[in-house]
């Protein structure tokens, strides 16, 4: 069952204060680059990337020391069982996080190493000096240099801010969407043909053989009973002024709409830091494997909507009655909840995001029944996780944090339901596939 609550503490502040143990330290640097999310404003490709690259590097640092796990990129042949876990953790995240490699502007770039350098000193001033520590630090060192190597040249330094493209023209083809936050007027628009990150399903995947492995079905055709009847559910629901969307709905839209990398690993940290049992080699593949799945989901993702380029609602609403769909009642301003991102609509990489993460938790931990408790830095301000009255959502399980994910989507107008669903199908079969390709444990 689901709840709300509200509170002062967050999430962020929360792994600040654990004390300085090995498996902490993981979690603390997935904190700094989720902090660092919000204060640089990063968008969700890179964000996602950082947070592969930083883990990786951490796993494989750690099992440098003592093999628990498979390594990525960076193996060796003789351990180094006493060198300092806690100076490998924080010497694989430093170095890897100030890597000039993420294809940040120069100001996000500038912010994200300002964190980074704001953390690392705290990070090591605690381990003793000596030969532990330094080795500690030289194998974190090498670990991020083999994962940045092992990167370079994988096609992430594509345009973010996309050329112009040809505008469809035939229902159901993409055009571009309004860029001004609600209440929109019907003739708001992004510049002509913009769209995010068109060609990020070109990227190198951490996993998966390849952007079109685990494609999803076929959308359905827009003169067909069904999309009519998911045409109507998002009419209803997703509006900005709609009277058939509860509160609860309502404050579900704001509370998923944050970019899902730092929302998933909020939630991550926040499982990992109630279970006292978890060693830092556990942690550390969870994050790793956690972040893969969702780095190669977004890869998936942007091919599956280059390759289909559907319309998104508030085009498909306002042309509704041009749609050659007789169940389909058009509404030349309609305006949905929430901005709409300036990409194709199918399918939803938020769906995909959550059901991924989801997937990679239940098989961690062998259990889909987990009950926590996560905030959000996209709700109104006064609420988000930094709030004064913080609201809180808990959750019974995964799953069920997952299709409330998923169903967000419609709730903010910006995806029928057929594309959350199948998002929600590719990113669990992209999620088994790398959990068993990656990172397996060593008997």
């Amino acid at each position: 069952m689901l709840a709300t609550s509200a509170g002062p503490a967050t999430a962020e502040s929360h792994t600040e204060r654990i004390p300085g143990s090995t498996a902490d330290a993981v979690v603390m640097w997935n904190g700094v680059v989720g902090q660092a999310s919000v204060a640089c404003n990063m968008n969700p490709l890179h964000e996602g990337r950082i947070f592969t690259l930083l883990h990786i590097a951490i796993h494989d640092a750690l099992n440098a020391i003592d093999l628990r796990s498979e390594p990525y990129a960076f193996a060796t042949k003789r351990r180094l069982p006493a060198a300092s876990p806690d100076a490998a953790v924080a010497g694989a995240a430093f170095h890897t996080l100030m890597a000039p490699i993420f294809g940040l502007p120069a100001a996000y770039a500038r912010c994200l190493t300002d964190a980074v350098d704001a953390a690392y000193a705290p990070a090591i001033g605690g381990i003793p000096a000596g030969w532990a520590k330094d080795q500690g630090l030289l194998l974190g060192q090498a670990a991020a240099a083999a994962i940045l190597a092992a990167r370079t040249g994988d096609g992430s330094d594509t345009e973010v801010a996309g050329p112009d493209l040809d505008q469809g023209t035939r229902p159901g083809e993409y055009r571009a969407v309004p860029a001004c936050p609600p209440p929109a007027p019907a003739s708001c628009t992004t510049p002509a043909g913009f769209q995010f990150a068109p060609d990020w399903g070109d990227v190198d995947p951490f996993s998966i053989r390849d952007s079109s492995q685990f494609a999803p079905r076929r959308p359905y055709p827009v003169a067909s009973r069904r999309y009519a009847e998911d045409y109507e559910e998002v009419r209803r629901l997703g509006a900005i002024d709609s009277s058939d969307r509860t509160a609860d709905e309502t404050q579900t839209a704001y509370f998923w709409y944050e970019n899902s990398p730092m929302g998933w690993n909020r939630i991550a940290r926040t499982v990992v830091g109630s279970d006292p049992g978890l060693t830092a080699w556990d942690a550390a593949r969870l994050f790793g494997v956690l972040n893969i799945a969702m780095a190669d989901g977004y890869i998936g993702n942007f091919e599956t909507r280059r390759v289909y380029d559907r319309w998104r609602p508030v085009t498909a609403i306002r042309e509704g009655d041009r749609d050659g769909n007789a169940d389909t009642e058009g509404d030349a301003t309609w305006t949905p909840l929430l901005r709409t991102p300036p990409l194709p609509g199918f399918d939803s990489g938020h769906s995909l995001e959550g059901a991924a993460a989801a997937e990679v938790m239940k098989s961690f931990f062998g259990t889909d029944r987990m009950t926590f408790s996560t905030c959000s830095m996209s709700m109104p301000a006064g609420s988000t996780c930094v709030g004064d009255a913080a609201v809180y959502r808990t959750f019974a399980s995964f799953s069920e944090a997952a299709r409330e994910n998923s169903a967000s989507r419609i709730f903010a107008g910006i995806h029928f339901r057929q594309e959350t669903t199948e998002g929600e199908r590719h990113g669990r079969r992209i999620a088994d596939f790398v959990m068993r390709d990656v990172m397996r444990p060593v008997s």
